[in-house]
């Protein structure tokens, strides 16, 4: 996987190319800047590191001062400056503010999710579908906003999902294969009624996904689960 830096810079490449031809034209190189970063709407932070990382790359003679932390819930306002070379600091901002606004309103609505569900066992996790090249920043982003990190990528766990179960021919036959072939990983299986959440459990799933279940079916499966307690592996405790 590539460093985090080296991500940065690319993405920087990618976006100031040749030159930032606007800021080298109308910005004297001797001109100094300073700015103040403003959170507009109450959130969640995450990305303020990274950020900073942004501006040390492109410039090292900027310097980046925080007044918040990322994980911080913060009401509008400042968080923080950037002073130092005014083409600097121009040419570095869209990124670093991009991954900031990014980050902190995946934080932020992760933690909208969290306070509706309340105290309990209940857990939020998230998935897979994360902005390519990006995704440990954004699943830290989901710990900050209160949620569970779910698989990283497709080699930390096991999950069977309806197109397996189809090319592997039922619901059983793929969990058996997983448990043959992987025997120190964790088997999950999405299922998408009652009838396959029963199977996956006798065939002895860690853990179920429920696929796009209305509340009721969701109650239902509950009591499936209870029902089948005594001959199931499986664990509710992060569903």
């Amino acid at each position: 996987m590539l460093s985090l830096e080296d991500r940065l810079r690319a993405a920087l490449a990618e976006d100031i190319g040749r030159g930032d031809a606007t800021t080298l034209a109308t910005i004297p190189a001797s001109q100094m800047a300073r700015a103040e970063i403003l959170l507009k709407e109450s959130g969640v932070l995450s990305g303020l590191e990274v950020a900073g990382r942004v501006f040390s790359l492109v410039d090292p003679e900027l310097s980046v001062h925080w007044s918040a932390a990322d994980g911080e819930q913060r009401e509008r306002g400042p968080i923080g400056t950037v002073e130092g070379p005014a083409r600097s600091l121009l040419s570095a901002e869209r990124l670093a503010l991009n991954l900031l606004q990014r980050l902190s309103g995946v934080a932020t609505q992760t933690r909208r999710h969290v306070d509706a569900l309340g105290p309990g066992r209940t857990q939020l996790l998230d998935t897979r579908k994360t902005t390519p090249l990006w995704r440990d920043l954004e699943k830290q982003a989901v710990r900050y906003g209160g949620g569970v990190n779910h698989r990283a990528g497709l080699d930390d766990g096991i999950l069977i999902k309806d197109n397996h179960v189809a090319a592997a021919g039922g619901v059983t036959e793929a969990i058996h294969r997983a448990r043959g072939h992987a025997y120190l990983l964790k088997v999950e299986c999405e299922v998408g009624d009652l009838n396959g959440l029963r199977e996956a459990l006798r065939a002895g799933a860690d853990r179920v996904l429920l696929d796009n279940m209305n509340d009721d079916l969701l109650a239902e499966a509950v009591t499936v689960r209870n029902e089948l307690a005594p001959t199931s592996p499986w664990k509710p405790a992060a569903t």
